[in-house]
């Protein structure tokens, strides 16, 4: 490769056509990334809620480093002190219990889904509530338990044991409960799905009908954690607590990294050869995934998420009272779904084109995920960009329809 322009030709040739890419990118800092042109991009997807502390934040690309001249791989048959302080503080953090490390957030799902099977095993219980417009990974254990149809296209038969209620109805998840079910699985904030927070009422009557029903209430909090809704949890903005949740995304720093959080109850429910990974919790990701989690409390990202996010989401509902094409504003600290009436993908390719990248959640929802450290002038700038945008794509509608009216 003699040029930076054939990296695109490049990944096409040789990588399988699983994703609709558009730029190329090599480098990034902060809050801000780079093309190979040189092109600058403000980034308020945070690599789909990975980069919460920004990309490359220094202390934890100096654990990276620190860590990959130590030891970078260990074999799970042995102890390594990065994994067992990760575990300690993930617990202290959460539910308090245990903790099984994994690559991604699809593997923490699938082992929550194995934890709760192999739980209701001996009664014969292995039937799981999920909801509607839910997203839990790419497997053909956690497409079987999302519940959009779009992902689950072409790879039937799926697994059985997966019931579909309507989120935010507390009556569908009932009216689904019978003597097969073991758990049900929910994210506190519907990521792929829309972003869409559950109700306080839902959260609270779930906690309620598994504690009546003796199942388990499993959060997917891989895209929703860490900081990412303005608490350190998305059910915690809920006064509830789950038996499990599962971390993924931005646990790792950067690095891929997964975990399955279970409470004190349920943490002993796998034993020896019942489930495992080679490459899981292994010192590097650890090393990485403990510098992120001192930067989330050292820069007090949880709190500064919580208040910008608000101070984002104020600047975005302008664009509602401006625009007949903006619907509504949505979500829970800086995680945010700018909902509109036409394609949310033509929104986010001229924001691309602007010099922002965003993404969507669904047809008609941009998703906006900046990085949790994020300052006043970046937020400034970027709903300059967003205005700039929509008045590109809505502005001359609007003055048409005025003089329609006229």
């Amino acid at each position: 490769m003699k040029k930076n322009e054939d990296i695109a030709l490049l990944c096409n040739d040789y990588t399988m056509n699983t994703y609709s890419r558009t730029a190329t990118i090599v480098r990034a800092k902060g809050c801000r990334v780079w093309d190979q042109k040189k092109k600058q991009y403000l980034d308020f997807t945070s690599g789909i809620s990975v980069h919460n502390a920004g990309h490359c934040h220094p202390k934890i690309v100096d654990a990276i480093k620190t860590q990959a001249e130590t030891l970078s791989h260990c074999s799970n048959l042995f102890y390594t002190p990065q994994n067992g302080l990760l575990a300690q503080k993930l617990s202290q953090l959460s539910l308090g219990g245990k903790v099984f490390f994994c690559n991604s957030g699809a593997e923490a799902n699938e082992a929550m889904i194995k934890m709760a099977r192999l739980y209701g095993h001996e009664s014969g219980r292995y039937e799981i509530i999920c909801m509607k417009s839910s997203f839990h990974g790419r497997t053909m254990g956690t497409i079987s338990a999302t519940g959009q149809s779009k992902v689950q296209k072409g790879f039937d038969p799926l697994l059985v044991g997966f019931r579909f209620a309507d989120f935010n109805d507390l009556e569908s998840v009932k009216a689904l409960v019978n003597d097969k079910t073991i758990a049900v699985m929910l994210e506190a904030v519907q990521g792929e799905g829309g972003i869409n927070p559950a109700t306080p009422e839902f959260m609270k009557g779930v906690r309620s009908l598994c504690d009546e029903k003796g199942l388990l209430m499993l959060c997917d909090e891989i895209q929703c954690g860490l900081g990412r809704t303005g608490k350190m949890f998305g059910y915690e903005h809920y006064d509830v607590k789950p038996d499990a949740i599962t971390l993924g995304k931005s646990l790792g720093g950067g690095i891929p990294m997964g975990a399955l959080v279970a409470s004190s109850k349920y943490s002993d429910v796998f034993t020896p050869g019942s489930h495992g990974t080679t490459c899981g919790g292994n010192p590097l990701a650890c090393a990485s995934s403990l510098a992120f989690l001192e930067v989330l409390e050292e820069e007090k990202l949880v709190e500064h998420s919580e208040k910008f996010g608000e101070l984002f989401r104020v600047g975005l509902q302008k664009f509602v009272e401006e625009y007949d094409q903006v619907l509504q504003v949505r979500g829970l600290g800086l995680m945010i779904g700018l909902v509109v009436a036409g394609s949310a993908k033509e929104v986010v390719d001229e924001l691309r084109a602007g010099g922002l990248l965003a993404l969507t959640a669904g047809e008609h929802v941009v998703r906006l995920l900046p990085p949790l450290n994020i300052g006043d002038n970046d937020l400034e700038e970027g709903l300059e960009m967003i205005g700039d945008t929509l008045e590109v794509l809505f502005g001359g509608e609007e003055e048409e329809e005025t003089e329609d009216k006229e």
